[in-house]
């Protein structure tokens, strides 16, 4: 039931977050089913030509967090109260789109998928998307998972020692590792 009313949440957010030029990136339904918490994760809406945008802020999300509410009250997908965590995607970022792993190709991936047989997790560094499926490159070599039998795929942030791990892009000026 939870799985349903995010579905719904999702698809009626979507719709009011282009309007605002918001990615929602995903949304979570969890809790007591008298009092669910709805978590909405948003970013700024991908623009190749604006790439250097950056991840959302804490302030931008505080700001779009209004918007979110109202497209929830009008929809009330509860009989209830419910509580909403609206924050960014985090370092963690769940992909689900044919266009996020598109974007985020490149990147070391956890994913697991809804086969009933065989091998149900994978990790390994993302290559992008080929003819409807996920392409992932793993311990046994390149693997493709149809995109439809993806359940979850988030990225897995990686650190080096001493190193903040961010998807915005180096400021110019700034002094670069080799």
């Amino acid at each position: 039931m939870a799985e349903d009313k995010a579905a719904a949440i999702l698809e009626v957010l979507e719709v009011a977050g282009a309007q605002h030029g918001i990615d929602v990136v995903d949304v979570e339904v969890v809790g007591a089913t008298k009092a669910p918490t709805v978590r909405v994760r948003i970013d700024w809406a991908y623009d190749p030509e604006n790439a250097e945008r950056g991840t959302i802020s804490l302030d931008d999300v505080a700001a779009q967090t209004e918007w979110v509410s109202e497209v929830l009250d009008a929809f009330d997908p509860f009989a209830g109260s419910y509580t909403l965590e609206v924050s960014s995607p985090g370092l963690d970022r769940p992909l689900r789109r044919e266009g996020d792993f598109e974007r985020f190709a490149g990147e070391t991936v956890a994913l697991t998928t809804t086969a009933v047989e065989g091998r149900r997790r994978f990790s390994g560094k993302l290559v992008g998307m080929r003819e409807g499926s996920v392409v992932i490159v793993d311990d046994e070599g390149e693997v493709e998972i149809p995109l439809s039998e993806v359940r979850r795929c988030t990225i897995k942030p990686t650190f080096e020692k001493g190193e903040k791990k961010s998807f915005d892009k180096p400021k110019k000026g700034k002094a670069q590792k080799a």
